[in-house]
């Protein structure tokens, strides 16, 4: 009978039918089974739907999960959606369709496009962080940090789009903008929510010892939290009975201070505006500075501009002298005390602030010319009192945390990048935050068994005016009872951010339908930690660090059992357009997932995301490599014709299998799946020449091609009356011995330089491979008329004969 054509659109329906019928992938409640707990980022269902790039990002842990299965695992490889945030919010203000519904037909056509692709996730486990039994527990989490001091709210400068009439936190506004609309931010003055998250800075910071993450990632991590150790130090004002506090990394340049910056909103000035002169100039400046967003304010190439205060002096601490004061932009009351030393003649901004103002340049290291630029090296120590001729910067630093002890105006400390995370948005669609604002009892939590704190339904989702939520409209859902005295009070209107939900979403997946707690002791210990979570690179400091947070709090309060929540965390590359940039609507260069399964099939799909490149590197879209992969699947389809009915391996193929089972198990492992691809294509090639294939070769070629490809392999395993199905079946192993090359290739080379290439027995002794050497043609050519004075034999890799 002639073998049909591949069908695979008939074929995958098949089995993704048979996978869902049967709950092939849904993870076992038996606690007494070896466990592995795969994680991808589940994804915002947007109304776009997926695009190539979430195909990629989920198929690495697809392939290891199913492999896991096979190695006898009880595997949860889970999914979910983070709905809640501006873009659904946005789309329902444009259309006047509730969010809730955007919501749920956005992760309907999601669910249709995974389940399309054959992903292996635990359909029964799916989670939305917009489901009021979800969110429920997001509250709860919220109460415990508001209970236990990590919840606070706080005046401050805060970065306001115009446009979505939203406050973002730094994160979100990155360059100015918007990270939602792209709009320019201006700075507003604004009471917001924080959680306290420099609490656990040094936790954060410990934790990275106890992980394995690629190093580009904990360096990431580190520099976002950015510890840095230093001196605080008092500047006494001369005019009043008050002092300015500062940090600093360098204390060992004080002795160079000959100015202080300070921030145009600092307390300071309005707690003396009746002893400053010149107050008018300082509040128009201040005024200027409002409309200028952070990211301006700290660009480092840009003109100085600054207003001396006329009616507050400086006196530097350890020399005496009276220095001025000014304030600019480039200073943020939210960065460290809003107030700098200025040491211009080793510290390139302050330089050009100097020469901008006609301010003494005092060099106290050695090394360059002031007169013609900040010398920022290290050197001697010039100019600094008991500092003078140490060279060691080390050893400056704390020679000076002495003096400073001895005189009582400065002591150590410790200093972060991370700020406290701003935990607040002015929108509707968001967790409502569940606390109470009473005249008499103040803020009140909403009590627990009173949770979820639920979105009250409206038809206006948009934005209140001046930054306020839309829920501050609704009177029936602001106006309420103390829970404390039962007096009238007021609701909370702010909604938390959308990094809520996602900052404790694995932990649900081990026990996602629980209605008494967030998770069970009993699943937490056993499914706890993640086993290898896989995401984009820009993720790996909000969220991770976000996530972390949370998860360390809820371990110190004894509610989680591992004090980190991923024990291993890897990434993808991008999947860049056709032309090589970056995929977007508007260039036009986006690949949808669901065009790519209609012309060629999912496992295509699947073995061309992973096949593209290197996982963690960006890869263009390549039609022709796409074509390649359906050649692929086509072959091995096609290798149905060639079965033999033996359950051994034959001798013409008992090399390449048990070298490529090894190379296919240790690449999944190592995430090298374009490489691991490239070895099941050439042994596939290598069959093809032998003209054959006995049915265990085939079994165990299907095997290891299965994670890879589900669908056509599950098939053809039926078809050559293989019992059960693949997903059951024992990942295949190999003999070692077996993966050793008979001869290898290596090296010969005349005082260092190739002359040519050998081919030798792998297990040929020292002076066989030099008397080898020594016959071949082009060496015997190249030592005519010289001596051999040395050999030098370096196993498996080269010959050298030295000659003279």
């Amino acid at each position: 009978m002639k073998m049909k054509n591949y069908d695979f659109s008939a074929i995958e329906s098949k089995w993704q039918k048979y996978w869902d019928e049967h709950g092939t992938f849904k993870a076992s409640d038996d606690y007494s089974k070896k466990k592995f707990y795969g994680l991808v980022e589940f994804p915002y269902p947007s109304g776009h739907g997926m695009h190539v790039g979430h195909i990629k990002a989920y198929s690495g842990l697809e392939v290891v999960s199913r492999k896991r299965r096979m190695q006898g695992y009880n595997v949860l490889f889970p999914i979910g959606f983070d709905a809640y945030g501006l873009p659904t919010e946005n789309t329902a203000i444009k259309t006047g369709v509730h969010p809730r519904q955007v919501t749920d037909e956005n992760i309907k056509k999601f669910t249709g496009q995974l389940k399309r692709v054959g992903f292996s996730f635990d359909w029964s486990r799916v989670i939305d962080t917009t489901d009021e039994g979800y969110y429920k527990w997001t509250q709860w989490i919220f109460l415990k940090m508001f209970e236990n001091g990590l919840v606070f709210r706080d005046k401050t400068l805060v970065n306001y789009c115009p446009s979505c009439k939203v406050v973002l936190s730094n994160e979100d506004s990155q360059g100015g903008h918007c990270d939602v609309c792209h709009s320019e931010i201006v700075q507003k003055t604004k009471e917001v929510w924080y959680l306290r998250i420099t609490e656990y800075a040094d936790k954060l910071l410990q934790g990275l010892e106890e992980v394995d993450y690629l190093p580009n990632i904990k360096l990431q991590q580190q520099n976002w939290i950015g510890k840095s150790t230093g001196a605080f130090v008092n500047f006494k004002i001369k005019e009043q009975d008050e002092q300015l506090r500062i940090y600093t990394t360098r204390p060992d340049t004080l002795y160079g201070v000959t100015f202080m910056v300070i921030a145009p909103e600092h307390p300071i000035i309005q707690k003396y505006r009746d002893s400053i002169a010149n107050i008018a100039d300082l509040d128009a400046y201040k005024t200027e500075c409002a409309k200028k967003s952070e990211f301006e304010r700290t660009q480092l190439v840009k003109d100085k501009t600054g207003v001396k205060i006329d009616g507050l002096t400086a006196i530097n601490p350890i020399t005496g002298k009276e220095i001025p004061i000014y304030i600019s932009d480039y200073v943020m009351m939210g960065y460290g005390t809003g107030a700098i030393m200025a040491v211009p003649a080793h510290d390139t901004r302050d330089y050009d602030f100097a020469k901008k103002f006609g301010i003494d340049i005092i060099e106290v290291i050695k090394g360059g010319d002031i007169s013609e630029e900040a010398y920022t090296g290290d050197g001697e120590m010039v100019n600094s009192g008991e500092l003078n001729g140490i060279t060691n910067k080390k050893e400056a630093i704390e020679k000076m945390l002495t003096v400073l002890d001895k005189l009582g105006c400065g002591e150590k400390g410790v200093q972060y990048k991370m700020k406290d995370w701003a935990f607040n948005r002015q929108r509707y669609w968001g967790e409502p935050i569940p606390i109470v604002h009473c005249p008499h009892c103040g803020m009140v939590p909403v009590p627990y068994d009173e949770l979820p704190l639920k979105l009250p339904p409206v038809k206006n989702f948009e934005p209140g005016t001046d930054g306020e939520s839309p829920l501050a409209k609704i009177e029936s859902f602001v106006n309420c009872k103390c829970p404390k005295c039962g007096c009238d009070a007021k609701r909370e209107t702010d909604t938390m951010p959308q990094w809520a939900g996602s900052s404790w979403y694995f932990l649900r997946y081990c026990d996602p339908k629980n209605d008494k707690e967030f998770a069970s002791r009993e699943a937490l210990k056993y499914w706890m930690p993640v086993d290898w979570y896989n995401g984009g690179m820009e993720h790996v400091t909000r969220h991770m660090i976000y996530s972390r947070f949370w998860h360390k709090f809820l371990y110190d309060l004894g509610l989680v059992p591992t004090s980190e929540p991923y024990a291993k965390r890897t990434a993808q590359g991008l999947i860049l357009g056709p032309d090589g940039e970056k995929m977007s609507k508007s260039r036009g260069n986006v690949v949808d997932p669901n065009d790519v399964v209609d012309e060629y099939g999912a496992d295509v799909l699947r073995l061309y995301v992973l096949f593209m490149g290197d996982y963690e590197k960006a890869a263009p879209w390549s039609e022709s490599s796409v074509k390649g992969c359906k050649r692929f699947v086509d072959r091995v389809w096609a290798l149905q014709d060639k079965v033999v009915d033996s359950n051994e391996y034959s001798d013409k193929l008992k090399s390449a299998m048990h070298k490529t089972i090894k190379k296919v198990s240790e690449d999944i492992e190592a995430m090298k799946f374009n490489t691991a691809i490239a070895a099941m294509m050439s042994l596939l090639n290598e069959i093809y020449n032998v003209g054959s294939i006995t049915k265990k070769e085939f079994r165990d070629f299907l095997i290891i091609l299965n994670p890879f490809a589900p669908h056509v392999t599950e098939e053809l395993y039926q078809l050559i009356g293989c019992k059960g199905v693949l997903d059951e079946q024992e990942w295949v192993s190999y003999d070692e011995a077996l993966c050793k090359d008979d001869t290898i290739e290596i090296v010969c080379q005349i005082n260092g330089k190739v002359k040519a290439k050998l081919t030798i027995a792998a297990d040929a002794a020292k002076d066989d491979v030099i008397a080898q050497a020594k016959a071949d043609e082009a060496i015997v050519k190249a030592v005519d008329g010289k001596n051999i004075v040395k050999e030098i034999y370096v196993p498996g890799k080269l010959v050298n004969l030295v000659v003279k």
